[in-house]
């Protein structure tokens, strides 16, 4: 499943304080391997996602000593620059990123392993030159030809750069692994998400193509299948006779930001819906695997979205609502509409808020509905998973008590404070019959974690592609929303726009989407 060596560096290397937190009460059982010597190549080492998170989660596994001794990054892109200059820009973005961590004597060791080389990404005699450059590099730093090619590039430069890796040679198999990381969003709709799987396949296998969704990444997400498979007090409730519903919310306070040229192509369905939501939707839904293997993991996610229910092209506002955020207050400062941003059209119909009710036409949750909704611009920034259960079959106490007893709710937090809160009725100390909620709550200790892009690119470089998703689950969640989008586009006119304050939960539609259900969402 990886390619990993304990002893690429001693085990003593690893700070003791990094190495109790990962061991935890487990008594060492919970290592995390050293990967093989690499060349990590990035294309797009000018833009923000390399500034912004690659490096600066290369630059910390290096200083827990989670990275092998013998590894270097060369970076390209469009852009002029000496190897220096790079370093030097890169070591303002570590800085800004990480200034707990920063230390100059550990960027002075780390800067050696930085290089670059502009390339044209239409240019075929510039990747020649690439593939060129690259092999002393290979030499001089012994990574035995072990190579990650990352495209931190706009989608629509993807294709050039396949072809003219292959043209080049840089796709062909080497001494050591080639692995190529492909980062959202991957295509736009379904037919260009097949076209380039297509394309990749052409040059690369499956086990090669690590698709990038850093949600799958975070502790709490991760942790969803262990706390569903290990524990027997969960697992056999874990169906239609005992949840009523399941809300999935991943909601954000800030607006589109510096995003405004990606977001306006795009908008929350393919941004947010068709890769996170979907993905944390799998993993609550899927059935256990026969084994905890990458590919068994995720055979049985792409079994959810065979199963969901297509969306009705008729009627699709009873499960479907969407918004756009109008000027308000988020912390009490005041903010522009969607529409004001820099970047944005000012009659732009790009929707960013969206609530749907999805039904899985299986066995496990036939009848049960999922409600997912995400938005920019809303009462609070948080990422939870909440499972409803059903209220008991007959409150022998209905005679006696006024207000209705609330059902148990076990709530996944996924962002900010990981953790699990699980909520019961209790009789309340003194009263005859009086019944108090008590919630018990678990949250991850604020102490040694690996960030998503930190866990990610260490799977990569030790070859696990658990959480990356495969070709089949990529193309089946763009032809679930590919319908859905499209009908959408064009209904939408220009005077639905904006539906809801900045720092409200959401339009008024998407309350009446679970309200006619006889529901009602968490508070945000």
């Amino acid at each position: 499943m990886g390619r990993t060596r304990k002893n690429t560096r001693n085990r003593d290397d690893i700070s003791a304080g990094v190495r109790g937190i990962i061991a935890g009460s487990t008594e060492g059982k919970c290592d995390i391997d050293i990967p093989d010597p690499f060349c990590l190549l990035i294309f797009g080492a000018s833009g923000d996602l390399t500034k912004r998170k690659i490096i600066p989660s290369i630059f910390r596994l290096e200083r827990l000593n989670l990275l092998p001794r013998n590894f270097f990054i060369l970076g390209s892109s469009r852009s002029e620059m000496t190897d220096d200059e790079f370093r030097d820009t890169m070591r303002d973005a570590v800085q800004a990123a990480l200034p707990d961590d920063f230390s100059a004597s550990a960027w002075k060791t780390f800067a050696k392993r930085l290089h670059y080389l502009p390339v044209g990404y239409t240019d075929v005699k510039a990747f020649k030159r690439l593939s060129r450059h690259i092999l002393p590099l290979e030499k001089e730093h012994r990574t035995n030809g072990n190579r990650i090619i990352y495209m931190a590039t706009p989608p629509t430069v993807l294709e050039s750069i396949i072809q003219n890796l292959d043209d080049s040679g840089l796709s062909k198999k080497t001494t050591g692994y080639t692995h190529v990381v492909i980062e959202k969003p991957f295509g736009r709709d379904y037919d260009t998400a097949r076209k380039l799987n297509i394309l990749l396949k052409t040059f690369f296998e499956e086990k090669q193509i690590y698709r990038m969704d850093h949600y799958l990444a975070k502790e709490n997400v991760q942790n969803i299948l262990m706390f569903r498979f290990a524990n027997s007090i969960f697992e056999p409730l874990w169906n239609r006779r005992y949840i009523d519903h399941v809300q999935i919310t991943v909601s954000e306070t800030i607006g589109v930001e510096h995003r405004a040229g990606y977001y306006e192509t795009a908008g929350v369905l393919r941004d947010m819906f068709q890769n996170h939501l979907l993905q944390l939707f799998a993993l609550i839904a899927m059935e256990p695997p026969s084994i905890f293997e990458a590919d068994r993991v995720r055979d049985e996610k792409v079994k959810v979205f065979r199963s969901m229910r297509p969306f009705p092209v008729d009627g699709i506002d009873d499960f479907v609502v969407t918004g756009q955020y109008g000027e308000g207050k988020v912390h009490k400062k005041n903010v522009v509409a969607y529409r004001d941003e820099p970047g944005v059209a000012p009659k732009s119909v790009i929707p960013t808020f969206a609530a749907m009710k999805v039904y899985i036409d299986n066995w496990r949750w036939n009848g049960v509905p999922f409600y997912l909704r995400s938005g920019k611009r809303l009462a609070s920034r948080k990422a939870e998973i909440s499972i409803h259960f059903r209220p008991v079959p007959h409150i022998m106490f209905s005679q006696s008590m006024e207000e209705e007893i609330e059902p148990n709710t076990l709530v996944l937090r996924v962002q900010p404070d990981e953790g699990i809160k699980l909520s019961f009725q209790t009789k309340n100390p003194g009263s005859k019959i009086c019944l108090n909620p008590v919630v018990m709550d678990f949250t991850y200790p604020k102490v040694f974690m690996l960030n998503a892009y930190e866990r990610v690119l260490l799977d990569c470089m030790q070859g696990d592609q658990m959480l990356f998703v495969r070709a089949d689950g990529m193309e089946q969640t763009w032809s679930l929303l590919t319908p859905l989008i499209e009908k959408l586009e064009s209904a939408i006119k220009t005077d639905m726009f904006p539906n809801y304050v900045s720092g409200s939960s959401g339009p008024p539609e998407a309350d009446a989407l679970i309200e006619q259900d006889g529901r009602r969402w968490r508070p945000l």
